[in-house]
């Protein structure tokens, strides 16, 4: 006579309060210890937004990037208002009109003039997310009036607008730096790892090579390979291809560590028997095994390439003018007189890198505590 499986809730269900719960997923495993991180989850959200801005910078800029207004060199930043002199309050905010003294870069405000903010107004053409052409921009002040809310360069552009067109290179140089170099690293490392022999040796040594360089050098030396007087865009593909190159050693090595031990793994030698293709094992089989460290990785690695483009524009070798980047308008900054005159331009540039900085390392840290098995499994147990 067989006996009966006992009743009640399945092997996997946690009992909390004397109720029964049904198994978590990895991903809501994964959400409930990445949520546990304040800073994580705030450095997630600051990263969401700025992205979102560089995504959407022709709408969100009140002004094109090269815009000039040829009356307002180093315009300082205007207050948004929204009581006026005589104690009434606005509807809207407003910034007051300025006008340049006589000598200088000095303006005064007109009290006696406001000029209101308004939003979703016409401006300059553009292509949002290069297909819908419109004029529509998320605020600006009704022409001839303008408005600067972080002040303008030495040639009149609008720091705002550069700035967040800058996002656009600066945000994007990481992300697609980390996306070849990772690649780069992950296949050549997972070859490494599990062919052994002389391919072992030929990539390893390649590898030691290239770590035996300082990056910093080798950054400058790859940049003074390419034409001085190339686009900026072509200067932009430049600078992700040389950050790229370097940057897929270090992972490599790691990832053939890695892949030393997994590749004794039972599943590896099950699939071996059944005949499987060596690459397909590598990358169906050994190479998702790595990714909750690659994910952590590549998070913490992103600022550097963000730092090396800024490097790299700082010391007028990246992107050019007229286009906008966030290490050439810090350029702009080098100066002991704009930095004790016009201070603002250093300020814009410097607190968006170094906000976008420790987001990153916030978010880093949070990944990887949210996917060390130790605590997914400590919390599940809990």
């Amino acid at each position: 006579m067989t006996e009966r499986a006992p009743c009640g809730p399945p092997p996997a269900a946690i009992e909390e309060g004397g109720a029964a719960l049904p198994p978590r997923s990895p991903a809501r495993l994964f959400w409930r210890a990445f949520r546990r991180s304040p800073l994580a989850v705030a450095g997630a959200a600051l990263l969401a937004a700025f992205y979102a801005a560089a995504l959407l910078a022709p709408f969100v800029a009140p002004y094109p990037q090269d815009e000039m207004d040829r009356m307002r060199f180093f315009h300082p930043p205007q207050r948004l208002h929204w009581r006026d002199g005589a104690g009434r309050v606005h509807l809207r905010p407003f910034v007051y009109a300025t006008r340049a003294a006589e000598a200088g870069f000095e303006y005064r405000e007109q009290r006696q003039r406001a000029v209101p903010l308004r939003f979703f107004v016409h401006g300059a053409p553009y292509r949002l997310l290069g297909v819908l052409r419109t004029d529509r921009h998320l605020f600006g002040a009704q022409p001839p009036a303008r408005v600067y809310v972080m002040g303008t360069d030495a040639f009149g552009r609008d720091e705002l607008s550069r700035l967040l067109f800058g996002a656009q290179v600066s945000l994007t140089v990481g992300i697609l730096g980390i996306a070849i170099s990772f690649t780069l690293g992950l296949l050549l490392g997972g070859v490494s790892g599990y062919f052994g022999g002389w391919v072992d040796t030929v990539i390893m040594r390649a590898t030691e090579l290239l770590l035996s360089i300082p990056g910093l050098y080798l950054i400058i030396a790859l940049r003074a390979v390419f034409p001085s007087d190339l686009p900026s865009q072509q200067v932009y593909l430049a600078i992700v291809a040389i950050l790229a190159l370097i940057g897929w050693a270090a992972l490599a090595r790691i990832i053939r560590g890695m892949v030393l031990s997994i590749r004794r793994q039972d599943f590896v030698a099950a699939a071996e028997a059944l005949g499987m293709g060596r690459l397909r094992i590598i990358a169906r089989h050994i190479l998702p095994n790595t990714l909750s460290f690659v994910v952590v990785a590549a998070t913490i690695a992103i600022p550097g390439y963000i730092l090396g483009e800024v490097f790299l524009s700082f010391l007028g070798v990246g992107v050019q003018e007229p286009a906008a980047s966030w290490g050439n308008m810090l350029a702009q900054a080098r100066s002991l007189r704009v930095l004790t005159s016009f201070p603002w331009l250093l300020y814009a540039p410097g607190t968006a890198i170094f906000l976008t900085v420790m987001a990153f390392n916030f978010l880093g840290d949070g990944l990887r505590d949210a996917l060390d098995p130790r605590r997914v499994q400590g919390g599940r147990a809990g």
